[in-house]
């Protein structure tokens, strides 16, 4: 029994070292695994994309002209200045010739009836008649050929006078117009160059940006172009206007030529007169 237990008791104190060392084994195992083995980090949310939202341009003509370049804006500016003096020329000048065709043909009724330029001074006496002016000139010059023999050659002179007021009426009555043919060839270019001026300043800004999305470049091409539209606003009137009144300023030197040939015929009845008195 003593023999059994002194054999029993290495065995038992060997089994338990086994035990304690494979333990201790497993225990090592657990913990290098733990450490090699790299954490999994947990999968992130994606952030959610903000909602972009448009950008908003103002495109009627009053925003576009706020929006564009100073450059583009004077000659927006000078564009309808222009506009604004074609109207206003086409309404004085529109109305100062309705008002001289008007008294023309008056008067020119009123000579008709008439048999001695005497008789015409005295029917005509306003002095800002052209009818009354014409007179004075054809009288002027029978007081200083006075006493020649030469009566066509009176004629003549009185034709020659008369002949240079009518001219100088006409001039007088075309003085005004000018801006209106200075407009209507200019005006487009102008605008033109707002266009350009414009344009380029878009493509300036597409360099900047580095984007050629419509939604950017539109607006400034729109304001540039409208810097031509209003070029042709400002033209196309001026160009009609002018030729109206060239039109009408040729039939108003028509008529001072009729008032003036009617002055003439009764110059020729004072001057053949006499001598139908004395035969």
């Amino acid at each position: 029994m003593n023999l059994f237990r002194s054999l029993l008791r290495p065995t038992l104190a060997g089994f338990t070292l086994l035990l304690c060392s494979a333990a201790f084994n497993a225990h090592a195992v657990t913990t290098e695994n733990t450490t090699s083995t790299p954490a999994v980090a947990a999968p992130a949310l994606a952030p959610t994309p903000a909602k972009i939202m448009p950008v908003m341009h103002d495109l009627s003509p009053f925003g576009m002209y706020q929006n564009a370049d100073a450059v583009v804006k004077s000659v927006m500016v000078g564009l309808l200045l222009a506009s604004v003096l074609t109207w206003t020329i086409w309404l004085a000048k529109g109305i100062e010739l309705l008002r001289a065709r008007r008294q023309l043909d008056r008067e020119l009724a009123t000579l008709r009836g008439l048999a001695s330029l005497d008789s015409a001074a005295e029917r005509t006496k306003n002095p800002n008649s052209l009818s009354y002016k014409l007179i004075e000139e054809a009288r002027d010059e029978l007081a200083l050929s006075a006493g020649l023999p030469d009566k066509d050659g009176i004629k003549e002179r009185i034709s020659f006078r008369l002949e240079r007021h009518v001219a100088a009426s006409g001039r007088l009555m075309s003085k005004g117009t000018g801006p209106l043919a200075t407009i209507g060839s200019t005006a487009p270019f102008v605008g033109l160059f707002g266009t350009v001026w414009g344009i380029m300043n878009s493509f300036i800004g597409i360099a900047k940006t580095q984007t050629t999305n419509l939604a950017v470049v539109a607006p400034g091409i729109a304001e540039a172009l409208l810097a031509t539209a209003l070029g042709l606003v400002a033209a196309i009137p001026a160009v009609v206007i002018y030729n109206i009144f060239s039109r009408s300023i040729a039939g108003y030197r028509a008529q001072v030529a009729d008032v003036s040939a009617q002055i003439l015929l009764l110059v020729g009845r004072n001057l053949d007169r006499p001598r139908t008195e004395a035969a």
